[in-house]
């Protein structure tokens, strides 16, 4: 005969028996103990999430000029969203739960040195600009080869980041190195030390006969590697110099001239897609086919419409991220440009 308990005949058992009883008799389905709630069978607590840790970078020194990619190795990485790299939004980031990665941004001033890389669980969208840099787009300095002159008054721009989240709400972080590692790491950590602060010593200046846009341009190459000759040269501090390198209208039609041996190709203004940086911007202020103004492409990068678009150093008027498509319509209504890219 089955007994019949009665609700004080309950709570005295449980009394007894302790407090498995009661949790046993408020549980719902009569489950098996751990099997609805997600407990561990063993404590009865939730198992504790991996902690996001990242132990390694792959590789650990990338080039000035970014676009490499970067593994972040670790554990608890799952959840990582965005990453910046010495404040600046990476691109291409993807995760799983032992690696991140992503395309290392450009160095901002391509100075080589470390920078702290930041992995957060929100989305960082890139800027505009890979490091939203003031363009040195001023209204106050002169262009070109024609009697323009250095104008101390023009605004120097200096290079700022987007707006990225605050470092210590990062779920992880780590450091790589940015070092000059190639030909155009050199060229633009060149092209950023003297874009304000000119080589005098060595180069001269050739505003007082016209401007210094092509002298300029001429010494990033000698960083590139390349050599001074017969036909292309500058000596005692600019005071003997080709024309070839100092004045555009004679810079552009030898580099045209001897493209095949430098490894250059010379390109229209719609074949900005194979522009990059360390390239030769020509620009024609009034479209007569004569360029009066030439830069050295420091950042390139593809807006969300797909517009590809080009800043680069100069002289006259002295700037490290100029806007190309602003100087030609803003600056120079009308105006055009052409590039002599490097083949590798």
């Amino acid at each position: 005969m089955t007994p019949s308990y009665t609700r004080r005949t309950l709570f005295s058992l449980a009394g007894v028996a302790g407090v498995g009883l009661a949790v046993a008799a408020c549980s719902s389905g009569g489950g098996t103990k751990g099997s609805d709630t997600g407990r561990s069978t063993d404590s009865g607590s939730a198992a504790p999430a991996t902690e996001p840790t990242a132990s390694r970078l792959e590789p650990a020194q990338v080039p000035l000029a970014g676009g490499v990619t970067v593994t972040v190795h670790g554990a608890g990485l799952g959840a990582v969203r965005g990453v910046t790299v010495g404040g600046i939004a990476a691109r291409d980031v993807h995760a799983t739960a032992t690696t991140v990665t992503f395309t290392a941004p450009h160095q901002a001033m391509y100075t080589a040195g470390d920078a702290d890389v930041a992995l957060f669980a929100e989305a960082v969208e890139p800027s505009p600009s890979a490091n939203q840099s003031s363009d040195g787009n001023g209204s106050n300095a002169n262009d070109g080869q024609s009697g323009a002159t250095q104008d101390s008054s023009a605004p120097s721009p200096t290079p700022t980041t987007a707006p990225t989240p605050d470092p210590t709400t990062a779920v992880a972080t780590t450091s790589l190195a940015y070092v000059a590692l190639t030909a155009v790491d050199r060229q633009l950590a060149y092209a950023m030390r003297y874009w304000k602060d000119y080589n005098l010593a060595e180069y001269g200046t050739m505003n007082p006969i016209g401007g210094d846009c092509a002298n300029y341009v001429s010494q990033t190459l000698i960083a590139r590697g390349w050599e001074q000759r017969d036909d292309w040269y500058s000596r005692d501090a600019g005071a003997a110099h080709s024309a070839t390198w100092t004045y555009c209208p004679a810079m552009d039609p030898w580099l045209t001239e001897h493209g095949a041996e430098f490894g250059l190709t010379r390109r229209s203004l719609d074949e900005r897609d194979k522009v990059r940086v360390g390239d030769i911007v020509f620009y024609d202020w009034n479209d007569n086919d004569s360029p009066d103004h030439t830069t050295i492409v420091s950042e390139v990068f593809t807006e969300p419409d797909g517009t590809v678009r080009i800043k680069s150093a100069s002289h006259n008027q002295d700037g490290p991220y100029r806007d190309l498509d602003e100087m030609i319509t803003v600056q120079h209504p009308g105006g055009t440009a052409w590039f002599h890219t490097f083949d590798a």
